[in-house]
């Protein structure tokens, strides 16, 4: 019998899968592109897990009334935990040669992100975020490649509405290539019938 046994366990220890998921997830949605390259047992299981962070930003769209902001807030500290929060337990002091480290707020920004630009992109949309396109075997080990990208990224938007300027260039084409046909016959008659 299958019994618990929902998930990949990728060959890692559950603290490195899932600290390593939070990393791919953060790195999904920062990216300027809204896609990344990993393998496809990664990119399966990133899936579920960025899923689920994006349905909780788009549920605190939902609520607008008074009480609503406690509900809001709290949705958007349950998707913190699909990020890293930062190095909070490092010494604030300063890194190498003297030099102050930075804050790691990419974790921050993915959450920010998530809320205010992604949660109102998929507000309407029930599920099904992602998209995981094929690349196929890497050179080296012969791990099977996967993109894993944000369904509506702006890079698709654009590829469609250029499609649609080309559909609807080749069509007046198709239109007036017709009717100067059209014309040509008619002359062409007129001129017989003379």
């Amino acid at each position: 019998m299958r019994h618990l046994k929902a998930h990949r366990k990728l060959g890692r220890t559950s603290e490195h899968r899932h600290s390593m998921l939070r990393n791919l997830a953060t790195s999904l949605i920062n990216s300027r592109d809204e896609r990344i390259t990993t393998t496809l047992p990664k990119a399966k299981e990133l899936r579920p897990f960025v899923e689920r962070a994006i349905t909780l930003s788009r549920r605190a769209r939902v609520f607008t009334d008074e009480g609503s902001a406690v509900q809001a807030l709290h949705l958007r500290r349950q998707a913190a935990g699909f990020f890293h929060a930062g190095n909070t337990a490092m010494k604030p002091a300063t890194g190498k040669r003297g030099q102050l480290r930075p804050g790691r707020t990419s974790g921050v920004a993915a959450l920010r992100r998530l809320f205010d630009e992604l949660g109102e992109r998929y507000k309407d949309r029930p599920g099904g975020y992602t998209r995981i396109l094929k690349l196929g075997h890497r050179d080296g080990d012969d791990a099977e490649l996967a993109i894993i990208e944000l369904v509506g990224n702006p890079r698709e938007v654009e590829a469609l509405e250029a499609a649609k300027k080309r559909a609807k260039a080749t069509t007046a084409k198709r239109k007036g290539s017709k009717k100067a046909a059209k014309s040509e016959t008619t002359d062409t008659a007129e001129e017989a019938e003379e």
